[in-house]
């Protein structure tokens, strides 16, 4: 019996995203995405039993309307079933008990997203001092849920080397907000984005030191920056709708999953922040699921009997529906 490894993001294994997403409908209009991903594993000899766990349902969201989903597996499940987990993300659960040499996950959904941000001031907000003081244990204070996002996780130490690096962008009476967009400013230039550097399960800190990663490490050192100076941040993976290069022809399993930050104010919920990209994910950025670090939400993680040697095959296209606003 073993365990099957964590499937690794396709976009860890790609070249770098281009700078940002540039759009492709008008600002401010909603933007109607198709997206395909298939997973292959292809094993050395047969497995002979498989119990898997698989986040690979897009959940909807107040900016985020899911129109259509369908996942296959192949071979097909003995037993399967959803349920939803902590964080309220979509957790699909199946059992494969017939030998199999290549297991297949393939997924298509189609997602309406609306834009975020259109009145949306930085500037105007929650100091971030006082927001980190709502998330201490204070005896008799009202709960926040947010807090569940202050504290270390299995990928993300607080650390006072991550807490100095923040403060550069926290100055005394910053807004969350504008001391945010500023730290992912400060990490899109610092951090050289290279898939050789890092592994799935690189701590944040690590990733730090290196000043190099994927957006699995952009993202997650960014959310131990915020967290080690008291603020809730959490963890967002899902999909980037990029443009190729100018001249070139979009090219089907060119985009990648993708991860991003979130951060927490008071008066303004939850700010997503993509540092890879430098950019608020918006109208580009399909969310799959949310959690304290990457180790919440691997796309498939489980247990197999059998199989040896394993290679992993991603393929992701995320497109535009043509004609839809």
């Amino acid at each position: 019996m073993s365990t099957q490894p964590d499937d690794p993001p396709a976009e860890a294994r790609q070249p770098a995203l281009p700078g940002r997403p540039a759009p492709v409908t008008p600002p401010g209009a909603p933007t109607t995405l198709d997206v395909h991903h298939v997973t292959t594993y292809q094993y050395a000899w047969p497995v002979e039993h498989a119990q898997q766990r698989a986040v690979v349902t897009p959940p909807p969201y107040p900016w985020q309307a899911v129109g259509a989903h369908r996942t296959d597996v192949e071979p097909a499940p003995s037993h399967q079933h959803m349920r939803t987990d902590a964080f309220g993300n979509n957790v699909l659960h199946f059992m494969l008990d017939v030998p199999h040499e290549t297991m297949r996950l393939i997924t298509s959904s189609t997602v309406t997203l609306t834009p975020r941000w259109a009145a949306f001031d930085a500037a105007r907000g929650t100091p971030w001092e006082e927001a980190a003081q709502q998330l201490r244990y204070r005896a008799g204070q009202p709960f926040h849920p947010e807090t569940e996002f202050a504290y270390a996780s299995p990928n993300v130490a607080l650390h006072a080397t991550l807490r100095d690096y923040a403060l550069q962008s926290f100055t005394p009476g910053v807004t969350v907000a504008a001391g945010a967009i500023d730290l992912m400013h400060r990490i899109h230039a610092d951090f050289e984005y290279h898939g050789e550097t890092t592994e799935v399960h690189t701590p944040a800190l690590e990733a730090f030191a290196l000043r190099s990663g994927v957006c699995q490490d952009f993202a997650q050192v960014m959310i131990g920056c915020l967290r080690s100076i008291g603020l809730a941040a959490r963890y967002v993976s899902g999909y980037l709708c990029t443009d190729p290069p100018p001249g070139e022809p979009r090219l089907l399993g060119a985009d990648a999953s993708h991860a991003w930050a979130g951060v927490w104010c008071p008066a303004n919920g939850w700010i997503d922040l993509d540092p890879t990209n430098d950019v608020l994910a918006d109208t580009r950025h399909v969310t799959l699921a949310i959690a304290r670090d990457y180790s919440d939400v691997p796309l498939l993680h489980g247990v197999i009997v059998g199989g040896g040697e394993h290679t992993v095959e991603v393929e992701v296209s995320v497109v535009p529906v043509a004609g839809v606003v």
